[in-house]
């Protein structure tokens, strides 16, 4: 082997070395899909698979990936105005919990998926709270929960979403509305006290009627009520005023007086 030989060997080693991570770098793609996404493949621009999390290796030109999101989440749809069957105007707000379980469906079959499950959800809400009052909107929150997830279900499984929950969070009325449902529950406060009053007034009293037929009955209790009354009087130093045939009795600190009567 002569020196010409051994130059061009070297030369091209070196060229080799400089040119070959070159082209690796040019032709090799590194991606990485982070845990709970997935990542959809396309080669120039047609769909060639799905890749889970991890780090994938492609070689070539014309590669490229879409990253969609698998884990659970939440939608805000808030402000609505909707118009309930008594013909009353509210705002209502809903939180919307949701998961992607095909992500290629939800990819390819719309536009924006996130639209779509909004719109689903805002004509869902019109829907049910179109046939329903203000007082069963007010009370039946879950019920109208249930009725909107089983509305908005169907549509978005046909572009592969999967809604889990659909919650009613606010309602908000006209300010004239509020002040009038606020007069209601200040009148239903009052009279529930009212009520309560009553019904102590009323408790008391049978009480009374109850003593009363039991000093009837034991006339002797009468006296032993009456040594207490004195006994209580003598021990803190009170009045007390007793009527009897002969006049009045003042009783205090232990000295009892005996008024004559009229007759003596």
């Amino acid at each position: 082997m002569n020196y010409n030989m051994v130059f061009g060997i070297v030369v091209i080693a070196i060229l080799a070395g400089a040119i070959v991570p070159i082209a690796i770098k040019k032709w090799r793609r590194v991606l990485c899909v982070p845990e709970g996404w997935t990542g959809l493949m396309y080669h120039h621009g047609l769909y060639v698979r799905r890749n889970n999390a991890g780090r994938h290796v492609f070689w070539g030109r014309g590669w490229a990936m879409t990253l969609i999101d698998l884990r659970k989440a939440v939608m805000l749809v808030a402000g609505q105005d909707v118009l309930t069957s008594d013909s009353v105007g509210l705002k209502l707000s809903l939180v919307v919990t949701y998961q992607i379980t095909e992500p290629v469906k939800a990819a390819h079959e719309t536009q924006s998926w996130l639209n779509e499950l909004y719109n689903t959800t805002q004509l869902a809400l019109r829907a049910v709270v179109n046939g329903v009052s203000v007082e069963a909107l007010l009370n039946q929150r879950l019920e109208i929960g249930t009725q909107l997830l089983s509305r908005v279900q169907p549509e978005t499984a046909k572009i592969g979403i999967n809604v889990l929950a659909v919650e009613v969070k606010d309602v908000m009325f006209p300010p004239d509305l509020k002040r009038a449902f606020a007069d209601v529950l200040k009148a239903k406060q009052e009279g529930r006290a009212a009520l309560e009053r009553a019904r102590g007034e009323s408790v008391s009293l049978r009480n009374l009627a109850n003593a009363a037929r039991v000093l009837d009955d034991n006339p002797a209790l009468m006296n032993l009520r009456l040594i207490q009354s004195l006994s209580a009087a003598q021990n803190t130093g009170n009045t007390l005023v007793l009527g009897v045939p002969g006049g009045f009795v003042p009783l205090k600190n232990g000295r009892t007086d005996v008024l004559p009567s009229k007759d003596e």
